[in-house]
Parts: C-alpha cells; sequence; structure tokens
C-alpha cells in the first residue's frame, strides 16, 4: 500500500513510518523538520520537507497518490495554543484542510488522524472515557482537534474519505521531544539526567493516562487496513498523577532529586483517563507496555543521548 505519513520525522510518526516500512508498505513522509529529525525518517521511506499548510502539498498528493494519509503533522502544544490560538488553528485546521484536498483530488480511500483523547474530551464526567463521552475541550488545541474531527466527517459524507480519528492518551516513549513545553516524561527524564531540577506544575496531583508509543504503533498499522470508521481511543485507562509519574523518573533515571512546584499552567486539565475498550473490541488492541517498562525504556533512550552530547 502506497501511505502518506505527515510529521513522519517526528516522536509518533517516525515510529509510524518505521512500522509502515518494515510491513512492506511504501511509504513517503512529509515533514517542515520544525521539531522533527531527518535521520529519524526510515532509509527506505521517501522524504518531502514541506510544511502541511503549503499548497504545493497537494502536487505531492497528485504525484505519489498515497491510498493511505496517515497524518500525525500537528502543533501540539496545549500551552502555545493558549498563548497563540491563531497559529494552532493555522496549522491543526488549515493544515488538515490542505491535506484533505489534496487526498480528496487525488483519489485518496482513507485517513489515520492524530486526534487527542485528553484535549478533545475536557474536563471529565466519566473516568476513564469512552468515545461516546461529550466533547467539550477546554484550550484552543482541543477545539483544533474536535474541529478537526468534523471536518473528517464531512468529508466522509461529502467525498466518501473514510477515516479514523485516533483518539491518543499522552504519550511518551523513545525519540519524544523534551525540548518546549510538550512531553513531560522527556523533560523530567533529560533535566534529572543531566543533574537538573524539574518543576512539577501546581500541586502535581492532576492525572493523566500515559501510553507507551509502541502500542501506539501498533494502532497504527492495523488500522490502516482495517474498515473501521470513527473515533477510536488508544489509552491505558489508567490515571496517574504527575507526582507519581515524577517519582517513577526518578527512580529509573537513578537520582534522588525532591519534587519542586511551580505555578498551574493556563488550559491545563485536571484529569485526563481513556476507555480503550472500544479498541479491544474492533482490532483487539491493548495496551501492553506497563508503565515502568516503558519509563525504563524512555530513560535508557536519552541516557545513551546524553552519553553522546546530543
Amino acid at each position: 500500500m502506497k501511505i502518506l505519513v505527515t510529521g513522519g520525522a517526528g516522536f509518533i510518526g517516525s515510529h509510524v513510518a518505521d512500522a509502515y516500512v518494515a510491513a512492506g508498505h511504501d511509504v513517503v513522509v512529509v515533514d517542515d523538520l520544525s521539531s522533527g529529525k531527518r535521520h529519524q525518517v526510515p532509509e527506505r521511506a521517501r522524504f518531502v520537507q514541506m510544511d502541511i499548510r503549503d499548497p504545493k502539498i497537494r502536487e505531492v498528493f497528485g504525484d505519489e497518490k498515497p491510498e493511505l494519509l496517515n497524518h500525525h503533522a500537528a502543533q501540539m502544544d496545549v500551552r502555545r495554543s493558549v498563548a497563540d490560538p491563531g497559529f494552532d488553528a493555522d496549522v491543526n485546521i488549515m493544515g488538515l484542510l490542505n491535506l484533505l484536498e489534496g487526498a480528496r483530488v487525488a483519489g485518496t480511500r482513507r485517513v489515520l488522524f492524530a486526534s487527542s483523547g485528553g484535549a478533545a474530551y475536557g474536563e471529565q464526567d466519566e473516568f476513564p472515557a469512552p468515545e461516546t463521552h461529550k466533547l467539550e475541550p477546554v484550550s484552543p488545541y482541543g477545539v483544533s482537534k474536535r474541529a478537526s474531527e468534523l471536518y473528517l466527517g464531512c468529508y466522509r459524507s461529502m467525498y466518501g474519505l473514510e477515516y479514523v480519528a485516533m483518539r491518543y492518551a499522552n504519550v511518551y516513549g523513545p525519540r519524544q521531544d523534551p525540548h518546549g513545553e510538550a512531553g513531560v516524561v522527556a523533560i523530567f527524564t533529560l533535566k534529572l539526567l543531566r543533574g537538573e531540577q524539574p518543576t512539577i506544575n501546581g500541586d502535581g496531583k492532576q492525572t493523566r493516562d500515559y501510553v507507551f508509543v509502541g502500542d501506539l504503533v501498533r494502532a497504527n498499522v492495523a488500522l490502516a487496513t482495517h474498515a473501521y470508521v470513527g473515533p477510536m481511543n488508544f489509552g491505558t485507562g489508567i490515571e496517574t498523577d504527575v507526582n507519581q509519574l515524577f517519582g517513577h523518573i526518578r527512580t529509573a533515571c537513578g537520582v534522588d532529586a525532591p519534587e519542586q512546584h511551580g505555578p498551574t499552567k493556563p488550559g491545563e486539565q485536571r484529569r485526563s483517563v481513556i476507555s480503550p475498550a472500544l479498541a479491544g473490541k474492533v482490532i483487539d488492541w491493548r495496551p501492553e507496555v506497563a508503565l515502568g517498562d516503558g519509563i525504563a525504556r524512555t530513560v535508557g533512550f536519552f541516557r545513551e543521548k546524553v552519553a553522546r552530547g546530543a
């Protein structure tokens, strides 16, 4: 199958592109390298350096004619979306529309979209939240993900373009970007390995559902050839607060750093955890990597980077 992966030089997208190549698919990676790394693109994938908002992306679709669009390129920082909602909407909504127009004209049949299982639901009434939970995002980032799902539904109705809105929980693992505000596991890990003191926002009792990137890769491979259409959660169904997470990372790093707390950040949810039950029923997917094991693998990855001076 010909697959176009946007954000395929980034954290999750590069792992997905690796898996598609390993499965024998013909892969094209599009990434503007604003945060992705060129060396993370699989050697057997063709690479196009381009912003998803560039109208020329439609020429890429015309040349490649992918059967599947796997869309992971995004503005993914909740706090940046609060500070600059216009930029968030430009990348996440206008960028998506640019891709969908390219896909429509090129005859692409299916879209796998990296949505949000935390930000899109907003403050939850059910724990863990199923796909039927109301969608009331409390950040511009969550709004852009919700709007993107609505556009995907619209394109399916108008043009028959099938899609899955993959509502991810908080993803962590090797290759996660430790810079900026996204990716607390990577941020804490790198700081502790460098002998620096991380800061926990607020009281640290805000909870998240942490899912290992390798588990998500399996879902992306399965859904590439599955007929399911609509939203689907990918999380563990387990809440972990930030203080507990810090303790796991501190142990894996082998350091004795204290908890240091700072002010609460705007746009941050108090509790977030999603149910993976539907994915279990439809594609027999379940998270396999426990948090402690996943953090150990992540710490190992960053320990090697620190040792190399990267």
